[in-house]
């Protein structure tokens, strides 16, 4: 059995639906408010998991490994019961002295489409010692798993522009995925341009990936310098809805490709893959029923094609 272990944040998101986004100072009343489990790896182990029940592909077994607060608390408990039996999260941290998760609070502006997001995540980081013990992507963890599981493949997000050390984590990985803000944060007008610039530094990685909102998303392979490129999946007549989580589901939709159909599927189809996932997401609140929506789609997936 194949087996996916994914490290991240598990956050508790607070999302506000408001006409436009306030200016300082001003009151304003909105016109909805939900409270879903959020984050980057949640959300990705969320997707996939549909995925691959979905397409009935072979058994895979999911792990994620996050500090979460205290066990018996409101935040971990939402985080845990939000997952179905077939996530394994045994091997999170809880931090007894801490009662608050990792929380966001999204403000989602109808007329402009943008959404404005505020963390905060009081929560002590999880230790390289902590993880060597149950076997965060940190340089040494990741150094780690070179060490003592040798057909191991990593794959990291750089996405935070301002958060320090993610150059130095890429450069250990065989999967990295780019961020537009990222990209944009660090002097790349383009897709193209990130990812070759970036094949420089990343000189472990056999997969560069980049994704650039509702103007697509691209793949480079360095050690050949084949460059791909699939402009985003945007379903006729349907309006956006929720982009909330999109990029993560373009992440699941990407794994799903290489871990499943490493072999059958072309750069170009897994791309393809990913962002049609993606824009199926966007048009939907949330992340269920992802899965279900490609049913109509799975004879065609599996003669191997984008429908």
């Amino acid at each position: 059995m194949k087996s996916l272990v994914a490290v991240g944040a598990c956050y508790v998101d607070t999302i506000l639906t408001v006409d436009h986004y306030p200016s300082e100072d001003e009151k304003l009343r909105a016109s909805s408010i939900s409270r879903r489990r959020g984050g980057n790896v949640p959300n990705l182990i969320e997707v996939l998991q549909q995925l691959l029940e979905s397409t009935e592909m072979e058994q895979m077994s999911l792990k994620i490994v996050a500090v979460l607060p205290a066990t018996l608390s409101a935040g971990t408990k939402q985080v845990k019961e939000s997952f179905t039996s077939g996530v394994d999260l045994r091997h999170c941290i809880c931090r007894e002295a801490f009662r608050e998760p990792a929380s966001s609070y999204i403000i989602r502006s109808q007329s402009s489409g943008s959404r404005t997001v505020v963390n905060y995540n009081d929560l002590p980081e999880m230790t390289a010692e902590e993880f060597f013990q149950i076997a965060k992507t940190t340089l040494e963890c990741i150094r780690y798993l070179r060490q003592q599981f040798t057909t191991v493949k990593i794959s990291v997000e750089v996405e935070k522009p301002s958060r320090p050390g993610l150059q130095e984590l890429a450069a250990e990985a065989d999967v990295v995925v780019y961020s537009k803000s990222w990209a944009q944060g660090n002097g790349y007008q383009s897709l193209e341009e990130c990812l070759r610039a970036q094949a420089v530094i990343a000189h472990k990685a056999s997969l560069l990936l980049c994704t650039w909102g509702k103007d697509g998303a691209a793949a480079l392979i360095p050690s050949s310098s084949i460059y791909v490129f699939s402009p985003a999946y945007i379903a006729e007549n349907l309006q956006v809805i929720d982009t909330i989580g999109a990029g993560d589901t373009f992440m699941a939709g990407m794994l799903y490709g290489l871990i499943c159909h490493g072999d059958d599927w072309s750069l170009l189809q897994k791309l393809q893959f990913a962002n049609k996932i993606a824009g199926i997401k966007v048009v939907q609140e949330g992340f269920p029923g992802l899965g279900a929506s490609l049913q109509t789609c799975s004879s065609s997936l599996k003669g191997h094609s984008i429908c």
